[in-house]
């Protein structure tokens, strides 16, 4: 079997897990350093312990990919994370695994030979998503684990780059890189690695009148995923790399679900040799041992099968059950206590008064070593039966002699010290060879960074000028009930029209309305795109888009990759001058993110929710947008609470879910993109800071309005209106019952 054809891609949270791993039959391995990684808890890899990782894989021939999969504050891009990759580019790192924007863009303008892979916490759905990340020089996308077979497909067919899939293990019930549920309610971000799952733990649901009709249910773990049964499948949809969750789990489950899947994927490349797919068969066995050596509720293949579903989560209980004792004994003895041996052949010439010459080689690679001269003998002569022991004798090394040949006198002597020392010579030899070169790098030809950047850094005096008002005040507002309010406010200069607040049948009709409706008010009007877009709802939005452009839109507000790849490729087909304005979660964690997005097209951003006053004050903000108030959206998922509850009816509607403190977090399911919108229990406020956000040069702030009525929608502009008169008025805050977000505390 060809092994580049395919990759079977191993989790690792140690250095007896790496090479347990290796052993079961993994072709690459992902591992995180002592920075960076996703999963801060998990026994990360020191220096030391890396590059015996990268020269164990190397030597077999196998790869090593390092998790630099975190947002990254300015500080740590700028001052850290080069000289921590440094050493590892230099030791042969093969790939590194990242979500940041400045961070792909660094380790680019650093190390630009060095692969990159975009991480699913980049939310990658679509082929737009995919182009976006190849034109930044990104060499493998790890798809968004929502994905279907004919999504991933389109992907392989228009964009051509690597394509790498979860396969087996734990799902996340949100999009990766969308949730904000374990940062708001503990400070604990899953954007930095530190995610303490409060999807595991249980919540009533409440109707839209706050009724409960279902206590105490985990609707919001899902089982884990298996997709072994699909392997062929995935092969033929352009899938490279088959990727194994678990990076916190124990060596006994890694080892051992790597071998089975290392079995079933050989037969599945076997399979499609052989123009026989329909042969392809999971044993029950096998599929039980999947199942014995850790599931959660059992298993579920549903997001290959269905967009979401009831039978994908589990319901009774989220924990995971862990392997069972005779498969750890089997899986400890065959992976973890037994060393497997890289087979070598030798060749040992021993002729008297020349040099003794051994000569070992692994596949192409070939070591010729020369020793002492050979002496004849003056008692005992030298046995072949001797010599051979003594060459084989391989055990302090990561070889062993699947054959030798040895062609010698027969009166002649050789100290054994002397054989000794000729062996480690050669296999020594042979291990730098096998280690020279080893690391996958760029062909720096052959890629093609994205030529298309047009803008300066950040932007020009002018052109902040031109796009920034002082004290400029935008409402975004996700129900068309809510523009009275909006409409008869004078101090609301831009609104934000969701795409979530119109019925599709009669979108375009009813938002030119409402755009006439606003530039009578003299107001600025913005369309906001959805939170996902996946290729069906991008075939409902792409006629969309175009005539609202011929309306004379002012702009557009993105909220993922594919809506900004495609969004900045129309404007420069057009011509247009619509304004691209990027949502929170289009991170500008750092500066360097900042410049990349602006570079690309990027007018405006949003500043991170996660970041804290210190923080944000240090960024530059002349081309940002600050929420000052609002519902922030903590999950956006393709699961439905409705849908897994109560049944699909396809009606939006609002419902809650109580979790153990009896809070209460709306959840909206948009049913015409099909994802829901999990919201913060709370709003945040933060109308009284406006005299501080001045001062750190942000001149537009956001008011986004979810569950609001008219009347609180009017009352929390009336609050805006005094402040912005007068930044020390010292009036009652408006809403009764709020959360400052991470204003003042952050994330760690």
């Amino acid at each position: 079997m060809n092994r580049n054809r395919m990759e079977l891609l191993a989790p690792a949270g140690s250095l007896e897990i790496f090479k347990a791993v290796i052993r079961a039959g993994a072709d690459a391995v992902y591992v995180g350093g002592s920075a960076f990684g996703a999963r801060a808890y998990a026994n990360n890899f020191s220096q030391e312990e890396m590059f015996e990782a990268i020269d164990y894989a190397h030597v077999r021939d196998r790869k090593v990919y390092m998790t630099v999969n975190t947002l990254m504050k300015n500080k740590e891009l700028n001052e850290k994370l080069i000289d921590f990759l440094e050493p590892y580019y230099e030791h042969g790192l093969d790939a590194v695994i990242v979500q940041d924007l400045g961070a792909i863009s660094l380790i680019r303008e650093n190390f630009p030979d060095l692969p990159i892979h975009a991480s699913t916490q980049t939310t990658v759905t679509g082929v737009d998503g995919a182009k976006f990340m190849k034109n930044l020089g990104v060499t493998r996308v790890v798809t968004a684990r929502e994905m279907n077979l004919e999504e991933i497909k389109r992907i392989q067919d228009e964009v051509g780059v690597e394509i790498e899939t979860f396969a087996h293990g734990a799902l996340c019930y949100c999009y990766s890189g969308q949730c904000l549920l374990s940062s708001m309610l503990g400070g604990r971000s899953g954007n930095r690695g530190r995610c303490a799952q409060p999807c595991r733990l249980p919540y009533s649901v409440l109707d839209s009148k706050k009724e409960v009709y279902l206590n105490e249910k985990f609707v919001l773990s899902p089982k884990d995923q298996a997709l072994i049964e699909y392997l062929p499948q995935m092969i033929e949809s352009g899938v490279f790399s088959l990727k194994i969750e678990g990076r916190m789990k124990q060596v006994t489950y890694a080892a051992g679900v790597v071998s089975i899947y290392r079995k079933y994927l050989d037969k599945a490349i076997e399979c499609i040799e052989n123009n026989d797919i329909l042969s392809y068969k999971v044993s029950k066995e096998d599929y039980q041992m999947l199942s014995d050596f850790g599931n959660r509720c059992g298993f579920t293949d549903g997001y290959l099968r269905e967009h979401n579903g009831k039978d994908m989560i589990t319901l009774s209980k989220p924990n995971h059950e862990k392997t069972k004792g005779v498969l750890q004994d089997m899986v400890i003895e065959k992976y973890v206590d037994a060393e497997q041996y890289i087979p070598i052949r030798g060749q040992l010439i021993l002729h008297k008064e020349s040099e003794a010459i051994l000569e070992v080689s692994k596949d192409d690679v070939v070591v010729k070593i020369s020793g002492n001269v050979v002496d004849r003998a003056q008692n005992r002569p030298l046995l072949e039966e001797d010599v051979r022991k003594r060459m084989c004798k391989t055990k302090d090394t990561p070889f062993h002699f699947e054959t030798i040949k040895i062609d010698m006198d027969d009166d002649i002597f050789v100290p054994n010290g002397a054989l000794n020392h000729l062996r480690r010579d050669a296999l020594n030899c042979l291990k730098d060879k096998l280690l020279q070169n080893k690391a996958e790098r760029i062909d720096l030809e052959k890629v093609a960074y994205n030529t298309k950047l047009t803008k300066t850094d950040y932007c020009n005096e002018s052109k902040c000028n031109e796009i920034f008002n002082k004290n400029s005040v935008i409402c975004s507002i996700e129900s068309r009930t809510m523009l009275e309010s909006v409409i008869n406010n004078k101090i609301v200069s831009e609104v934000y029209l969701e795409s979530v607040a119109y019925n599709k049948n009669n979108l375009l009709a009813d938002i030119r309305e409402d755009i006439c409706k606003l530039r009578k008010s003299d107001k600025k009007v913005y369309f906001v795109l959805p939170a996902i877009y996946r290729y069906n709802t991008s075939k409902l939005y792409v006629d969309i888009i175009k005539s609202l452009v011929d309306m004379d839109i002012d702009g557009f507000v993105v909220k993922n990759y594919e809506e900004f790849e495609y969004i900045c490729d129309l404007r420069r087909t057009l011509k247009s001058g619509f304004k691209v304005i990027l949502d929170h979660n289009m991170y500008t964690y750092n500066d360097n993110a900042t410049k990349e997005f602006n570079n690309l097209g990027a007018d405006i951003v949003t500043v991170p929710i996660e970041l804290n006053k210190r923080e944000i004050a240090q960024r530059f903000n002349d081309n940002s947008e600050m929420i000052i108030y609002g519902y922030y959206a903590l999950m956006t998922s393709a699961q439905c609470v409705k849908k897994t509850t109560l049944g699909c009816d396809k009606n939006k509607t609002v419902t809650f879910l109580k979790d153990r403190y009896n809070k209460l977090f709306p959840v909206k399911n948009y049913c015409d993109e099909c994802y829901n919108v999990i919201y913060n229990t709370l709003p945040v406020y933060l109308l009284d800071k406006l005299d501080e956000l001045q001062k750190m040069n942000i001149r537009r702030v956001r008011l986004n309005f979810t569950i609001e009525s008219q009347k609180e929608i009017t009352k929390i502009l009336n609050d805006v209106e005094k402040r912005l008169i007068d930044f020390s008025a010292k009036d009652d805050i408006s809403v009764t019952d709020f959360t400052r977000g991470h204003y003042k505390r952050g994330v760690e």
